[in-house]
């Protein structure tokens, strides 16, 4: 393979996986996976904080940054080192493999970051972009 090809294969994968790195969801299936994350987490505009913070906003919103609710530093750390929540963020927070403690600590140059969420994240493939799908329906 010449450098040309190699250069283009390369664009290629940068522009395939930074865009698509994550697929949209379906919120009608997310809805029952939620249910897994509403002993903690509350949906409505005003809504209170319980073990984790209210999800109102959070599409937008630097991490550790929800007003009322207080995070672990290193959740802070990783907002202040550019963490905002988007589709394709959460989705790899939720995610079992990369996600929580290994993927915030990604941000602040720990392998495993301590953070308040204790559950260990979604299994089943298409279960993280599922429960994103229905919080982003039900928080805007």
């Amino acid at each position: 393979m010449n450098k040309a090809s190699l250069v283009g294969l390369a664009a290629a994968l940068i522009i395939g996986f930074s865009g698509a790195a994550w697929a949209a969801g379906d919120a009608e299936a997310g809805k029952k996976v939620y249910k897994k994350c509403k002993a903690c987490h509350t949906l409505e505009e005003g809504g209170k904080n319980r073990v984790g913070p209210n999800l109102w906003g959070i599409l937008g919103r630097t991490a550790g940054a929800a007003e009322g609710f207080k995070f672990s530093d290193d959740m802070i750390a990783a907002g202040e080192a550019g963490l905002v929540w988007s589709e394709e963020t959460l989705t790899n927070y939720l995610r079992k493999k990369e996600g929580g403690k290994a993927y915030i600590g990604s941000f602040i140059g720990k392998k495993r970051a301590k953070i308040k969420m204790a559950f260990p994240g979604l299994k089943k493939e298409g279960q993280a972009e599922n429960v994103v799908a229905y919080v982003k329906a039900n928080t805007q």
